[in-house]
């Protein structure tokens, strides 16, 4: 099994690299992982820079002491994936953000579509983005990520137009009239968008605007999926086809 993951804000080591992971961090490790002399673990800031890690020993319940190997950066990959996802109801919002992350996706931008249900407003908005935010953040660490993906503000159908206008491929999912998404033209490099609409569908007015901004309609397969799973599905489709799971 690969070395758990654990963020931290900075990697100041001391001498020989000697290091201590305290706070929530160094809590976890110490009092729920119970992490013993000669384990490895991985430091990262979560948004490229590790380090390879020994633990050296611990200091009450929440303070591990490890020797930090040579700060390392990982290169953003490429093509850069990002998803919009439309708002769906209850902890789905979570679960999408989820599994997302573990399959790959770099930036998940929440959307108020015109026919979500829910709608983010106010201190329940925020609340709700926070909730996104963390769980991008966990399931990065289980999914032993070093650059976790970007989680972005809630957006407007105006705001996505505009980011799909300067995408490498703009895609929709939206099975009527659509080609496959698995027959689709990729870059090699640069800019994927791919919007997820939510549980009634992307409207026609959304439909209009992002195709003026350069958009294509793409359809995963035969059956239709969640708006909490379509996302997953369809990055798992584009890393594969990219090359990133080779």
């Amino acid at each position: 099994m690969t070395a758990p993951v654990f963020v931290v804000e900075h990697f100041d080591a001391g001498g020989e690299g000697r290091y201590v992971l305290d706070g929530p961090e160094g809590r976890h490790a110490v009092s729920v992982k119970r992490l013993n002399p000669g384990e490895e673990l991985v430091l990262t800031d979560g948004a490229g820079r590790w380090a390879d890690c020994v633990v050296l020993g611990t200091e009450g319940k929440d303070r591990l002491i490890v020797r930090m190997d040579a700060v390392r950066e990982e290169a953003p990959e490429e093509p850069r994936i990002t998803v919009v996802q439309a708002l769906p109801k209850g902890d789905r919002g979570e679960l999408a953000v989820e599994t997302m992350t573990e399959t790959g996706v770099d930036a998940i931008v929440p959307w108020s579509a015109s026919r979500c249900i829910t709608q983010w407003k106010g201190e329940r908005g925020l609340k709700a983005l926070g909730k996104w935010r963390a769980t991008a953040r966990e399931a990065g660490k289980q999914s032993r990520r070093v650059r976790f993906p970007e989680v972005a503000d809630a957006a407007t159908t105006k705001q996505v137009a505009a980011l799909l206008a300067e995408a490498d491929l703009a895609a929709v999912l939206h099975e009527e009239g659509s080609e496959p998404l698995a027959t689709a033209q990729l870059p090699a490099a640069g800019h994927i968008v791919l919007v997820v609409g939510p549980e009634g569908g992307v409207s026609p007015d959304e439909l209009a605007a992002f195709a003026a901004a350069g958009a294509k309609p793409y359809r995963l397969g035969r059956s239709v999926l969640r708006t909490s799973t379509a996302g997953t599905a369809a990055a798992a489709l584009l890393l594969g086809r990219t090359g990133r799971w080779s």
